[in-house]
């Protein structure tokens, strides 16, 4: 059900390794976060250049029920966004694994990607 060559968070983030900027990482959210939130109506993301500590609020995402944070799902430094969002944000919710993503990291440990969960582990996590 989850793409198997992704990595995830328990906040319904996934990374894919490599990113298209180079030693970075892309980062989006889950087909399960983007059907919880509902429409996404706003996209809030880091600017290129920012330093990002692990598991601290980096963006929004504000949908037509509520705001919900972005996390950081890895320490590093911002080398892209998705800038297509702020003109259609929308493409969260139709491609989240694809044009949808937010944005790259190059982490500061690339090594911590192995330790975030593999698509089986993160399935269990949200059906418990």
């Amino acid at each position: 059900m989850y793409p198997e060559d992704l990595k995830y968070t328990s906040e319904h983030e996934w990374v894919r390794s490599p990113g298209e900027t180079e030693g970075s990482v892309r980062v989006g959210i889950t087909d399960y976060a983007q059907e919880a939130l509902g429409d996404i109506v706003y996209v809030s993301l880091p600017e290129v250049g920012v330093e990002l500590e692990n598991g601290t609020a980096v963006g929004e995402l504000e949908s037509t029920k509520s705001v919900s944070d972005v996390f950081a799902p890895l320490g590093g430094t911002v080398s892209a966004r998705n800038e297509a969002l702020d003109a259609t944000p929308e493409l969260v919710n139709s491609d989240p694994y694809g044009e949808g993503w937010l944005f790259e990291i190059v982490p500061s440990d690339a090594a911590a990607v192995d330790g975030l969960m593999d698509a089986a582990t993160y399935q269990t996590s949200i059906e418990s």
